[in-house]
């Protein structure tokens, strides 16, 4: 269907292009500003509605241009009339007169196209409340059925929907239907990229059918052509040959293709073995060039130098210089084309305005080169800079990481930018668009037990930026869990796709920054107006079982989890409580319970059990289970192995949370009475592989000898596959991660409904638990007639 050459269509065109969509509107007709109306009418069915058609009109409720309820000709020529005597309305082109529609919920469905995401949906309560109430989701198009249920599952009016209270229950079939028709694979803005916003408010829905009552679309103003995302800086493969060893020294090989990064070029996705070998240069490089080392041993560069020979960096390191023959004992050369043999990797921290020659010079002979330098497009005269650098790489075919970013960290390569880490190699990856959170997240992260298969700090992304990496990571078998930290949302559409393919093999923990950013104000409709990052963001998260989180320590904290705990075939839902301290098993029941936990009474068989124990007065054996310390130490803490064996037996729990205020067990120094407790965590683990997991909390009063023993029982947890917390609300909250993981898994890769960790439903609505989402999971219960 083509479209006039309008930005704003009006609501008969808007409603005619829904129709050809296949959402039922309302029967109607258009009549002039003085047409006789009656004459019209025989085809309808009263009562009726008239609505002005008004150029420039937003809101026509707001501008008196609806009114509703009229029973026969008469009373809509009174309507008209009293609408031309306003001012707003005295240029009205023409009316629309329909059928009123029955009654039913009123609801939103929208679409607008977001820069960096493509095609964004949300689906809500509609009418006159959508803006004031903002109950609303969001996902990225194209939907399928089991993403639209969730949506329904997550918005705050989803009991009203089921029909509380007596009250209608919504057609949620022909919900489903409508939103596919207007954002499924074959829908309106997937098909027809000229709409660059589409409103359908209200969707009336009654017991059977939905209606699309009004209806607006906007056209994208550079017309259609619109690409499914922005592109991201073009990729290119370097033109230069692979290269040979022999005898110990590089020489040209004959002269091949060199293999694509990210995909691109390569068919969908890509081949995961391409993939590899074009990131083993970054990885596992042979040799490294650095650019910027001094002669007096300080900056960056030189650090880094002395960094790589600290972690064991055993290939040639080339010192770049322009005057210099020797740097830290290492023979200098004056520029990249003087190296003796090509670089995979070349470290780049000199003034902004040299680079673009520098890597000029380098043309065939570097694989990949990361940019420390700042100057860039992170200064608000740096993007012309960032052009000319984006373009000497890629005439050079070197593959840039940032600029303005710190390095790279490759334990399997013993590279990196970073002096006091172990070079231990882990299963988690970590890239970022902050070099100081990266920064971060290796130092905390590695304290609380965290090991990398790698870290990249991308700084601007010139060339490569977070889907790249994401795409390495997700393909490379030494990677099991990624970390994802964001800033902007340029690769957002291309991370979506990834992590739609993937999510359900690989777990990924994304930490957004900029997430609280407003709406677009700009936006002529109600979907734009919406439709923040924080929205946004929360939808993508649910939509792919992405586990969102909101600070560093929440990042660290899941990827802790996520790497020790193997999730399980059903999703997470149940915890048992166990430690010394009654007010602290108190507030941990509100943490879990915040997190959609269930902290339930035991069933008969564990109670008995647990009764059976016959433990002193002044435990409680209810869950929470609160053992005092002066009880746990009667028999050395003996009694703690018995308890959870007692809990693990039963089957009654998912997970199992043990929490210990340190200062008080560490009063009792007649027995080691804390290492008596973690011994018995880790013997219930041996004996339990496959029951429950096991969370530990080791809370404290930040004295510095305890912190110093605290730390030692960590290291023993963490080896022994045990993930530790500083706090209970840590612990909830690594642990909902990990939930998000596990329904993603046990959806089959499908929408994961109930509230994915990390904040409750997209616009606002409460974490929906278990029961949230139970009325729209499967098409049996869609119309529960």
């Amino acid at each position: 269907m083509s479209l006039p050459p309008r930005r704003v269509l009006d609501e008969p065109a808007a409603k005619a292009l829904v129709a050809g969509a296949g959402i039922a509107v309302p029967r109607s007709l258009v009549v002039g500003p003085a047409e006789t109306v009656a004459p019209h009418l025989a085809r309808l069915t009263p009562p009726f509605a008239l609505k002005a058609i008004a150029p420039g009109i937003s809101h026509k409720s707001d501008a008196g241009g609806v009114a509703l309820g009229l029973a026969d000709g008469g009373a809509i020529e009174a309507a008209r009339t009293a609408m031309l005597r306003r001012p707003a309305l005295a240029a009205a082109t023409g009316f629309l007169i329909e059928e009123m529609a029955p009654p039913g919920h009123e609801l939103v469905i929208g679409a607008r196209r977001e820069a960096g995401f493509g095609p964004v949906v949300m689906l809500g309560l509609g009418g006159i409340f959508v803006e004031m109430l903002g109950d609303v989701s969001f996902r990225l198009a194209p939907l399928g059925e089991d993403d639209i249920r969730a949506m329904l599952g997550e918005l705050r009016a989803a009991p009203v929907l089921r029909g509380a209270r007596g009250g209608i229950l919504a057609d949620a079939a022909a919900i489903v239907d409508a939103v596919l028709r207007l954002a499924g694979p074959q829908g309106l803005v997937m098909t027809m990229p000229q709409i660059a916003e589409l409103d359908i408010n209200p969707l009336i829905v009654a017991a059977h059918g939905a209606v699309a009552v009004d209806a607006r679309v906007v056209l994208a103003e550079a017309g259609p052509g619109h690409p499914p995302h922005p592109p991201t800086p073009a990729a290119w493969a370097p033109p230069s040959p692979p290269f040979q060893g022999g005898e110990g020294k590089l020489h040209p090989a004959p002269v091949q293709p060199s293999p694509p990064i990210g995909g691109r070029g390569q068919g969908e996705g890509g081949k995961a073995a391409d993939l590899l070998a074009a990131f083993a240069p970054l990885f596992t490089p042979r040799n490294v060039a650095v650019l910027g080392a001094s002669t007096s041993g300080g900056g960056p560069a030189s650090n880094l130098i002395r960094q790589l020979r600290e972690i064991g960096f055993a290939g040639p390191i080339y010192p770049v210089h322009p005057n210099a023959s020797e740097i830290d004992g290492l023979p200098a050369y004056a520029s990249l084309a003087a190296l003796p043999e090509p670089v995979d990797y070349a470290f780049v921290a000199i003034a902004a305005p040299h680079i673009p020659a520098a890597l000029a010079a380098g043309a065939g002979r570097v694989r990949f080169a990361q940019v420390m330098s700042s100057g860039f497009a992170e200064s608000a005269d740096g993007r012309g800079p960032e052009a000319a650098l984006a373009e000497a790489a890629r005439a050079a075919g070197i593959r840039l990481i940032g600029p303005n970013c710190l390095g790279t960290y490759s334990p399997r390569g013993h590279l990196t930018f970073l002096d006091g880490l172990s070079g231990r190699l882990g299963p988690v990856g970590l890239l970022g668009q902050s070099g100081g959170l990266v920064m971060d997240a290796l130092r905390r992260g590695e304290r609380r037990g965290l090991a990398f298969s790698g870290a990249v700090t991308l700084g601007n992304c010139a060339d490569l930026g977070p889907a790249d990496l994401l795409e390495f990571f997700l393909a490379d078998a030494a990677t099991r869990v990624v970390g994802l930290y964001l800033e902007n949302s340029r690769d957002a559409r291309r991370l979506f796709e990834l992590l739609s393919g993937a999510g359900t093999e690989k777990p990924v923990v994304l930490l957004r920054g900029g997430r609280t950013g407003a709406g677009q104000r700009a936006a002529l409709s109600h979907t734009g107006a919406l439709a923040s990052d924080d929205r946004i963001w929360s939808g993508l998260a649910r939509q792919v079982g992405v586990a969102l989180v909101d600070t560093l320590d929440g990042f660290v904290d899941a990827l802790l989890a996520l790497q020790l705990l193997m999730p399980r075939a059903q999703p997470s839902e149940r915890v048992v409580l166990f430690g010394n301290g009654g007010g602290t098993s108190v507030l941990a029941a509100d943490a879990f319970a915040r997190e959609g936990f269930a902290v339930a009474p035991f069933g008969a068989a564990p109670d008995a059990a647990l009764r059976a124990l016959d433990l002193p007065a002044g435990s409680s054996i209810a869950n929470p289970i609160d053992v005092p310390a002066n009880i746990l130490r009667r028999d050395g803490g003996a009694v703690a192995a018995r308890i959870l064996d007692a809990v693990c037996a039963q089957g009654d729990a998912d997970a199992i949370v043990m929490h210990i205020n340190m200062p008080v067990v560490l009063a009792y120094r007649d027995a080691d009475l804390l290492g008596n407790l973690l011994s018995a965590a880790l013997a219930l683990r041996e004996r339990h592989r496959k029951g429950p997991h096991f969370l530990l909390v080791l809370r404290s009063d930040g004295e510095p000898a305890i912190e110093a023993r605290k730390q030692a029982y960590r290291e023993r947890a963490v080896l022994s596959g045990i993930p530790v917390y500083d706090e209970l609300d840590d612990a909830a909250r690594a642990l909902a991660a990990l939930r998000t993981v596990e329904r993603r898994r046990a959806a089959g890769g499908g929408a994961v409904g109930g509230g994915a960790a990390g904040g409750g439903a997209a616009g606002g609505g409460a974490a929906g638990g278990e029961g949230s989402t139970a009325a729209f999971s499967s098409s049996s219960r869609l119309q529960a007639s």
